[in-house]
């Protein structure tokens, strides 16, 4: 569907979306609406069989160019909290939502985190291309910020369903606890890699290599595909580097990624930054990270 059809049959639905509208319920879980997928992973860790939680962007979509469809506007009428997180899509949909379900709260869970500019080398290594205006908002990927993120979703529960409040805080107690054991498994992982440098096609991973001590080099930025000269530059980084493997996300073309493992004859890794069993994921491809730093 044409943007602006959809824009206008939004307009003409949205007096429907207003009746149908209603209120947590005591009693009733918590209707949650989050944006991405591992935003469902710790809202259902504070929340458990507190919160009913749907997704907007549904695996292998992508944040950037994401547009909700009718349904999904109609399931988010009866929402009674939204968990934003800063992606790009919600620049241009949250008052729309807001419009939508006036009496639905809109909670930030990136507030208080300082985001950086996305950068082509970015983590310790403060060389390379940057965005200057473009801040990178992938704070999910880096368990210390996933923990002020925890503390957001559990204070908004608890104001919307103070009932609930001591599962909320308990559950909250305990995923910072789980996240603190990653944190500190991921930091003994990485502690004595002989390199720091790893590729990825796009720069979804700058939080993760700053917690970790590590420096992505970036194939592309912000949809930009690489010059030729660009590709030429990031071959000759990589067989510098001795970099064997480039990983890939499911949300992008990997065209230039296969163009550049051929060249430096390495391969190709999936690492999907919205996976939503965020645990296991970051653990797996920190695995593959550090395999290749060896």
């Amino acid at each position: 569907m044409k943007k602006p059809v959809f824009i206008a049959l939004i307009a003409i639905l949205l007096p429907v979306f207003a009746l149908t509208q209603k209120s947590a319920n005591a009693g009733e879980p918590v209707n949650v609406y989050v944006s991405i997928p591992p935003q469902s992973h710790f809202v259902k860790a504070i929340g458990g069989a507190q919160v009913d939680i749907s997704v907007m962007v549904s695996p292998g979509q992508n944040p950037a160019s994401y547009e909700p469809s009718p349904r999904q506007m109609v399931k988010l009428a009866r929402a009674d909290i939204y968990f934003a997180i800063g992606v790009p899509f919600e620049g241009a949909w949250l008052d729309k939502f807001a419009e939508v379900n006036p009496a639905m709260r809109i909670i930030h869970m990136e507030t208080g985190i300082e985001k950086k500019p996305i950068h082509r080398h970015s983590g310790h290594h403060k060389t390379g291309q940057s965005q200057e205006g473009i801040k990178d908002p992938h704070i999910w990927l880096s368990p210390p910020l996933v923990m002020v993120q925890a503390r957001h979703i559990m204070a908004g529960l608890t104001s919307l369903d103070p009932a609930n409040t001591a599962d909320y805080k308990k559950n909250y107690a305990a995923f910072i606890t789980r996240i603190v054991k990653l944190d500190t498994a991921l930091l003994r992982q990485f502690s004595d890699i002989k390199s720091s440098q790893f590729m990825v096609f796009h720069p979804s991973w700058g939080y993760f290599a700053d917690a970790y001590g590590l420096d992505q080099i970036a194939i592309e930025t912000e949809g930009n595909t690489p010059k030729a000269k660009d590709v030429t530059s990031l071959i000759q980084t990589a067989q510098k580097r001795d970099i064997s493997i480039i990983f890939v996300q499911p949300q992008f073309s990997v065209k230039q990624a296969k163009i550049i493992a051929k060249e430096i004859g390495g391969k190709i890794v999936q690492a999907d930054p919205l996976a939503e069993n965020w645990e296991q994921n970051l653990k797996q491809v920190a695995s593959a990270i550090k395999e290749e730093l060896k």
